[in-house]
């Protein structure tokens, strides 16, 4: 299913024999509301063993107010996992979801078997992000959830063999949080992307429903989340073209802006983000908003077939945009507006058309400036910035799989020259 948080593995699947490692992969037979898209299970290479197991069903879980799928799947992830350690002699774990709650998995199968695990931290764990931005509304049952984050996530890291994250920062926060963690078996490893889902793309083209090319309007596409943390963005973003179109109408009346999967939750359980902050800059006849999640290979048409790629930032500066390569490989111009702190910026500075960073507190000087650059981009329409053969290779998903690979030796090394 086109959940954000299998790209990394899914990525990864056809390049892990080549470095050495042989992957069986343990998931759950249930995908919620979330369509299941053929194409994506398509990219899985035949001969890569997939064990799928059940869970409590929604149903019957949700009764009782438990939807975590991890929580919901525990026991059966628990007895595959020791059958295939056991089956297989498993020489290491690997974790790479959002699911946290599966990831305490990893100490109690070391505990029964000395297997070493290693955790991909997409986004924190436990996080204080709410804390620091008192502004922000917490989702439902966040306290609830926090406290139980707050106990399982030092038991688990108590043995934890390696850690990868997409930021530099988060790597330091759990450093400084559990010390005995040593830098040698952390990574930071990006997202990926993959030249080779660009090639299914054109054996099987995509219908593209949200928006019609080649009309006279410039269409400019974001994919991916909304959220309150892009409001500052958002508020930017938007302040730049209503300045634009006081000062240059002409250049600024084609342009058109759709942000597509803004919410990850059921259209009837689904919250607009981003066209009521067009509202506050009267801008709602420029934004549309769809909140269903489009599928992998539909996103990857949309974004072909856009003229400009907007890549809108959190307040968070550690956070990491995981469409930020595919974005690159669609080779299509990219108006960027993140934070001033974000570790994007390094690349964005070499591969977007339009960059501007904001923080709190110069806010007003971004919308500014990029009122100003933006303009200078709608009179001119220039290319997409050519991408250098060093940023396609860093950010390719056989790269970033030998980067893993590379962890899993240092942290597997030890057991098996043994």
């Amino acid at each position: 299913m086109n959940a954000p948080d299998m790209q990394r593995v899914r990525m990864s699947l056809p390049h892990f024999r080549e470095f050495g490692w042989d992957p069986h992969v343990l998931t759950v037979d249930d995908a919620g509301d979330t369509p299941i898209d053929p194409l994506l299970s398509a990219t899985v290479p035949a001969d890569v063993e997939v064990e799928r197991v059940s869970s409590v069903p929604t149903s019957v879980a949700g009764a009782v107010g438990i939807g975590n799928i991890a929580l919901r799947a525990l026991p059966w992830l628990y007895r595959a996992g020791a059958r295939a350690i056991a089956r297989h002699d498993i020489d290491l774990v690997y974790f790479s979801t959002t699911m946290f709650l599966s990831m305490p998995l990893g100490r109690m199968w070391r505990r029964r078997f000395g297997t070493p695990y290693v955790l991909d931290m997409q986004d924190p764990w436990l996080s204080d992000y709410y804390a620091t931005h008192p502004d922000t509304a917490p989702p439902p049952k966040y306290g609830l959830a926090h406290r139980l984050h707050a106990t399982l996530e030092p038991w688990t890291m108590r043995d934890v063999g390696g850690l990868i994250a997409v930021s530099d920062t988060y790597l330091t926060t759990l450093r400084q949080r559990y010390p005995w963690i040593d830098e040698a078996s952390c990574a930071t490893i990006p997202f990926a992307a993959s030249r080779a889902d660009f090639d299914m793309l054109t054996a099987h083209p995509q219908a593209n429903g949200v928006f019609q090319s080649g009309n006279g309007a410039v269409q400019a596409l974001s994919v991916g989340r909304g959220g309150d943390d892009m409001r500052p963005a958002l508020r930017v973003l938007f302040g730049a073209i209503r300045n634009g179109l006081s000062q240059a109408p002409a250049a600024f009346e084609p342009l058109r802006t759709y942000f597509v999967g803004t919410d990850y939750a059921a259209p009837d359980r689904a919250r607009k983000t981003v066209e009521p902050v067009a509202a506050e800059f009267g801008l709602t006849d420029r934004v549309v908003e769809q909140t269903t999640r489009a599928p992998y290979f539909e996103a990857l048409q949309l974004m072909k077939d856009a003229d400009v790629l907007m890549l809108i930032g959190s307040d968070d500066p550690a956070y990491t945009a995981s469409k930020v390569y595919p974005y690159l490989l669609a080779q299509k111009p990219i108006v960027a507006v993140v934070h001033e702190r974000s570790g994007l910026v390094p690349l964005l500075d070499h591969a977007a058309s339009v960059l501007v960073t904001f923080s709190s507190a110069n806010e007003a000087a971004a919308v500014i400036e990029l009122t100003a650059k933006l303009r200078q981009f709608m009179e001119q329409r220039p290319a997409a910035r050519e991408l250098s053969p060093e940023i396609e290779r860093a950010c390719s998903a056989r790269d970033m799989t030998r980067r893993q690979c590379e962890l899993f030796d240092r942290v597997a090394g030890p057991a098996l020259a043994a």
